[in-house]
């Protein structure tokens, strides 16, 4: 299991990594490949998706605007046109609401939605980040969120987690843990700053606001972490796919790191000229 775990992570590693900085239309495609199997992932999980074999009409639906609204931002920079491929889903959703009736209940024609939002719009904030000025730079920020966070969270927990601050949702998570991700995810982006960043951005003392701007990552990180998990608990299931071997489905492996991009696209664009 260990072994299994380990070389998928390089895999996931390698991919990413020349994912990210080639950017461009592998970068879109990627992403919105990854959208669309976690979207399918949670319509599974939340009972969007029940037993039947084919696509239902709720899961067309978002598709559909997955691929609209990746579109959209690909070939048009986002704007109105992201907006009307969101705003799309949810009418689309509730046409499909309204002609069936009663095949699908209320709950299911918003989770819909949530489903949508949760993974392919969150997600594209990684494309959206990798193509801000100097992007090439910031976007490596949500991996050090991410993923820096949860090694550096899991590595200080074994080593002197005591205080569990989330017994029921996850009992192995501890106080010292979660601190330990935040100020190791800081660290990691001072270190990557100081040896990269401040040399591409060569106008302003970029040092601190990375510091700030990953371990704001970071805490969101843990918060999607939970999230994930939550709605895991909710279903009463262990993994939300078996796409990657060792570690679950996208959902599984991707939890922290979409509600991170977000965070890190705002703050990005906010406090970095």
């Amino acid at each position: 299991m260990f072994w299994t775990r380990f070389i998928s992570s390089v895999v996931l590693a390698v991919i990413a990594l020349v994912t990210l900085i080639l950017g461009g239309p592998l970068l879109a495609g990627i992403t919105f490949l990854i959208s669309v199997i976690g979207y399918l992932e949670l319509c599974k999980a939340v009972g969007i998706h029940t037993k039947e074999k084919k696509l239902n009409g709720l899961e067309i639906t978002g598709i559909l605007g997955i691929a609209a609204y990746y579109a959209a931002i690909y070939f048009a920079d986002g704007g109105l046109l992201s907006l009307i491929a969101i705003v799309g889903v949810f009418m689309g959703s509730m046409c499909v609401y309204v002609v069936t009736f009663p095949k699908y209940a209320s709950e299911r024609i918003m989770a819909n939605f949530f489903c949508f939002v949760y993974a392919p719009v969150m997600l594209s904030f990684i494309y959206l980040t990798r193509h801000l000025h100097y992007g090439e730079y910031f976007v490596w920020l949500i991996l050090i969120s991410a993923w820096g966070c949860d090694t550096c969270a899991y590595l200080v927990g074994i080593c002197i987690g005591k205080k569990k601050i989330f017994p029921i949702l996850s009992p192995k998570k501890s106080l010292e843990g979660c601190i330990g991700g935040v100020v190791g995810a800081g660290l990691l982006g001072a270190l990557y700053s100081y040896l990269v960043v401040e040399k591409a951005v060569a106008d302003q003392k970029v040092t601190l606001i990375i510091v700030f701007i990953c371990m704001a990552g970071a805490v969101m990180s843990q918060v999607g972490d939970l999230a994930a998990s939550a709605i895991k608990r909710n279903h009463d299931i262990k993994d939300y796919g078996k796409l990657i071997p060792g570690h679950g489905g996208i959902m599984d492996r991707f939890d922290s790191v979409i509600v991170t991009a977000p965070m890190i696209f705002f703050l990005a664009a906010l406090l970095i000229k």
